[in-house]
């Protein structure tokens, strides 16, 4: 089969219909083999009605239902398992991603050997308020994982089958896809300029929280990628680093009382001293970091999965 199109939706009955007669219209044009899996994602409308009856006219058509609204994340993994194309793409169900850009993103896949090729809706029919906190979203995220793409968050990207097979995508890490990717060892990650349309039905389902919570998802997978199998490089340097720190001052805390006191200057006791007690503070607070590295280490040395690397060929 050359192509899966995986389309993760939540209340989107509307568009089902239009979205997979376009898809259906690009692939009889370009004579791909293909199937269309959609991941509804506990929808309260009659998504699922509307999947079942596109599935009964075209055998290509096919779909996973959640009891309960899990999140976009949850729904690529289930498609992902699924899908069985040599190249697999991913779209929204709300029209705004264009299936006339799939011949393209298929090539690039195919022709030029990329591993994952990323959607960048370069003009976009969104309001201020969401287009500028994404500008911002995107650079940090191109700062951290040492990718150069323009946005990480497009729905729209392509990938050779081998890749979704070897990335877990849990939590909202779908925003990260490439960066998980990189980590998985698929370096080769390109981009393409793809038309963005206005929302023809409905409203969007996302909100501002998820600028929020993208940041926390990106220094949790910045952090996993650097220390994930080695937390004690990161916590017992930074531990050790607060003792050091906190051992030289009391020490010094209490040379410059026995320094007073012997030359006849005015002193006072140590544990008046409010230094005393912040020198006390990063002692402690090292030790605690050190010891959180050397149990995250045992934690790490003992996972199932501490020595699974994956090998791209073998003689």
């Amino acid at each position: 089969m050359d192509i899966s199109v995986i389309v993760p939706l939540y209340n989107e009955e509307e568009s089902l219909p239009e979205l997979a007669s376009w898809i259906e219209k690009v692939m009889i044009e370009n004579k791909f083999t293909y199937e269309i899996i959609f991941i509804n994602d506990g929808s309260t409308d009659n998504s699922w009605k509307v999947i079942k009856s596109l599935s009964q006219k075209n055998s290509a058509v096919g779909g996973i239902s959640f009891r309960r609204n899990y999140g976009k994340s949850p729904a690529l993994f289930k498609g992902f398992a699924k899908a069985k194309g040599d190249v697999v793409i991913t779209m929204d169900a709300d029209l705004q991603d264009s299936p006339d850009e799939i011949p393209e993103l298929y090539r690039m896949i195919m022709s030029d050997g990329y591993d994952l090729v990323s959607g960048w809706k370069q003009k976009r029919y969104d309001p201020l308020s969401k287009t500028l906190p994404t500008k911002l979203f995107n650079a940090t995220a191109r700062k951290v994982s040492g990718i150069k793409l323009h946005d990480f968050n497009c729905g729209l990207k392509a990938y050779r089958n081998e890749v979704v097979k070897h990335i877990e995508v849990y939590g909202d890490m779908h925003r990260y896809i490439p960066y998980l990717a990189k980590n998985a060892g698929y370096s080769k990650i390109g981009e393409k300029i793809v038309h963005h349309q206005a929302r023809k039905y409905g409203s969007s389902k996302f909100g501002l929280s998820r600028f929020v919570n993208g940041y926390l998802d990106l220094g949790t997978l910045w952090f996993m990628s650097r220390f994930g199998v080695k937390p004690m490089h990161f916590f017992g340097l930074l531990g050790s680093l607060m003792f050091i720190i906190g051992f030289i001052s009391i020490v010094v805390v209490g040379a410059m009382k026995i320094y007073n006191m012997y030359a006849g200057n005015h002193y006072i006791l140590v544990t008046d001293s409010p230094y005393f007690y912040l020198s006390l503070t990063a002692m402690i607070l090292g030790t605690q970091l050190f010891l959180a590295g050397f149990v995250g280490e045992l934690i790490a040395r003992n996972a199932e999965g501490r020595n699974n690397y994956e090998v791209n060929e073998e003689l």
